[in-house]
């Protein structure tokens, strides 16, 4: 059991609604019930306490969201204390469970450093950082390649869809493409602003970075030349694609700078799956979109009853937050696949170097942890690292304007 002093400190982007939420809501249920019951029984981060910090834009959404979350917690402890094997842990969980709100606006690089300056001066470390917060510009669905996809690849149509169409050269407040920097280059300036906090945290299972990022990230559209993706119109496969990237890049770097006997901070994938959220609510409106994931919803059924395959649709946000809940609170060495050598080389000469964590649930709606690989080839690599100079520059550039000797202040 943790103390006082190692009481984990997670930071949760988006939390205020969708997967965000989903994954503050299911880190709740797993720490307050405790490692005895089935669910949690392989949890290294077995602790009295907790302060959630939910990174939000909105403080009215984040203070109803946090609302929400403070009835939850007490409808856990009431559930546990039925419980005929109770040994008092939920109550001691929920008196040493503070939830906060500190807003921050990851399109905009002022408020991402004003956010990590208020957490170094608030709380001793950082133990979880959970980049969850995103946005894609769907503008409409084009219907005739939608029937297309639906009509020559089912599967693919209710798990990657490429029948979006996408806005081309939209730009953020700072001048950076908007899609890129709130779903890429945010997160990453997140980071690397509140990196010496991670480091601090010292406890096992060790400080980790988990990356939420989708079915849907693909290299096939992407142009290393237009690495903002302004041009792109598949901006939101192509964030995702590059989120992976960074990821694995940075994990590979940790271990590898990794000293004797000090736990590295790690970066791990993770995919929810096809869940209820509002960037299909924005695009289709309520109704449409709850038609939509009811149709997911048969369709996933159908699938398994057929063996046909994909048990990627938990629908409910719950559920879907299952993987990034399980990399949060598993130990490391319990993880399949994080290692920093190759494994396996596919047939397009990219190996693979690193292990995604999928939200999965079989035919009867239960969830549970699948895994895919992560694959990089010696050019990807390549253009993973110029990328990552590229936003080491802007983030001097914009240290430089802010008075700043690094991200951290």
């Amino acid at each position: 059991m943790l103390s006082n002093s190692s009481r984990p400190v997670i930071i949760v982007t988006g939390a205020n609604t969708g997967v965000g939420f989903g994954i503050c809501h299911r880190l709740l249920f797993q720490l307050t019930i405790g490692s005895g019951h089935p669910v949690s029984n392989e949890l290294e981060l077995d602790c009295d306490g907790l302060t959630l910090i939910l990174a939000c834009r909105s403080k009215q959404r984040a203070e109803a969201a946090r609302a929400k979350l403070c009835d939850t917690a007490d409808e856990l402890v009431c559930r546990a204390q039925r419980s005929p094997d109770y040994d008092g842990h939920a109550e001691i969980f929920r008196k040493n469970l503070h939830i906060a709100i500190h807003t921050v606006d990851l399109a905009n690089i002022q408020s991402v450093f004003h956010f990590a300056d208020e957490v170094a001066q608030n709380y001793p470390y950082v133990s979880h950082l959970i980049c969850n917060a995103g946005l894609a510009c769907f503008t409409r669905i084009v219907w005739p390649l939608a029937f297309q996809q639906f009509l020559t690849d089912w599967i693919s149509a209710v798990t990657s869809p490429r029948f979006f169409l996408q806005s081309v050269g939209d730009t953020s407040p700072d001048g950076l493409g908007w899609v890129w920097q709130c779903n890429v280059f945010g997160h990453y300036a997140l980071f690397r602003a509140l990196e010496p906090m991670l480091a601090k945290y010292l406890a096992a299972p060790g400080a980790r970075v988990v990356w939420i990022s989708s079915h849907e990230a693909t290299s096939e559209f992407y142009d290393p030349k237009d690495w903002q993706l302004v041009k792109s119109e598949h901006s939101y496969q192509c964030s995702k694609y590059q989120m992976n990237m960074v990821s694995l890049h940075l994990d590979r770097e940790a271990i590898r700078g990794q000293l004797d006997g000090t736990p590295a901070v790690r970066h791990l994938v993770a995919y929810p799956g096809v869940a209820g959220t509002s960037i299909a609510s924005a695009l289709l409106g309520t109704f449409r979109s709850f038609c939509m994931f009811v149709t997911f919803y048969i369709v996933s059924s159908i699938e398994y009853l057929a063996i046909l395959g994909s048990p990627n649709h938990p629908i409910d946000i719950f559920k879907a937050a299952i993987s990034a809940v399980h990399l949060s609170l598993i130990g490391i060495a319990s993880l399949p696949g994080v290692s920093g050598m190759a494994s396996s080389t596919n047939i397009k000469g990219a190996v693979q170097l690193g292990t995604v964590y999928i939200s999965n649930t079989d035919r009867w709606g239960r969830e549970y942890v699948g895994t895919t690989g992560l694959d990089q080839s010696q050019e990807e690599e390549a253009q993973t690292k110029e990328l990552l100079e590229n936003c080491d520059r802007l983030l001097k550039t914009f240290c430089d304007v802010q008075g700043r000797t690094s991200p951290s202040g």
